[in-house]
């Protein structure tokens, strides 16, 4: 197929464009500017909010990642995060003709439910601008699957980390990323909310991305399909900084800082992608995520 990866020289969509041309699919990443893609992925130049900009294709799939995704950042800029989230879908939807439509969601649209581990069928609470602005643009699509114009796949991801081709996850603002930072002496301390007990899921990249060909692969016109993705094995934040220094071989000195109202447990139910598509994490032993990522930071350090 010719597909079309919005935001491809982001780290997920590196992965996802690697990924699919592995497959043997035609790639085309979307870019504002110009950024390291994937090999066997051609880069076009495109903005999500400008739409007379925006390539026409002809594609057979899109799979569009590009996005805001800090949530901290979206109380401060609610309708940036609004402006690139939903409206940049619309536009998009309504520019690139492809019967086959992957959209990356976040598990932020389920907000802090009680019920452990989270299925599809939680319902959607999103606790901030970031996560209301992707469940907003998740609908979008979903209806726009129902009237038969694409076949539509939302993938809802929980903890994405590790590496693929030496790249390392940019953002310092997530757990590992900052505790590796620290491990490697760029950053002084980690800072911990509250007692160290809250617990969350990672996912290897390079995992996601395959279900993102799997998902692209397996939906036909008309289809509106949900999926969770994720490892489904819940780790505490002090059991992750004490993994980072066993595979670096460093310490992580942590601050302590005032607990934050937030779920002490959150962990993703993935038995629906599972048993429809056949996806199941290879790479996601949160020691095999450390380690990659170590290697790719320090080899980015020298």
């Amino acid at each position: 197929m010719r597909v079309l990866v919005t935001g491809a020289a982001g780290y997920i969509g590196y992965a996802v464009g690697r990924r699919l041309a592995a497959a043997g699919h035609e790639v085309d990443g979307l870019v504002r500017r110009d950024a390291g893609l994937s090999s066997g992925v051609r880069a076009v130049r495109g903005d999500l909010l400008v739409p007379d900009g925006l390539p026409r294709g002809p594609y057979d799939g899109v799979c569009h990642l590009a996005a805001l995704t800090r949530v901290r950042e979206s109380f401060e800029h609610p309708l940036r995060y609004f402006a690139a989230n939903v409206q940049g879908t619309v536009n998009l939807l309504e520019a690139v003709a492809a019967e086959r439509f992957v959209f990356g969601s976040t598990a932020a649209v389920y907000g802090t439910p009680e019920r452990q581990p989270i299925p599809e069928s939680e319902a959607t609470a999103p606790a901030s601008p970031y996560g209301a602005s992707k469940l907003a643009a998740e609908q979008a699509v979903r209806y726009h699957a129902r009237t038969g114009a694409i076949g539509a796949v939302v993938l809802r991801t929980f903890n994405v980390a590790g590496s693929v081709d030496g790249r390392i996850d940019p953002d310092e603002t997530r757990l590992i990323p900052k505790a590796l930072a620290v491990a490697a002496g760029h950053a002084p301390h980690l800072d911990i909310n509250g007692d160290g007990l809250a617990v969350r899921e990672y996912l290897h990249v390079d995992d996601l991305a395959a279900a993102y060909v799997r998902a692209l692969e397996a939906v036909r016109p008309g289809e509106d399909r949900v999926y969770n993705v994720g490892s489904g094995t819940g780790t505490a934040v002090h059991e992750v900084v004490a993994a980072v220094e066993k595979v670096t071989g460093r310490p992580v000195p942590a601050r302590r800082r005032p607990a934050r109202p937030e779920a002490p447990v959150l962990v993703c139910d993935a038995a629906a992608i599972r048993a429809e598509l056949g996806w199941r994490p290879a790479r996601s032993a949160l020691p095999e995520i450390i380690a990659g990522s170590w290697d790719a930071l320090t080899r980015a350090d020298g």
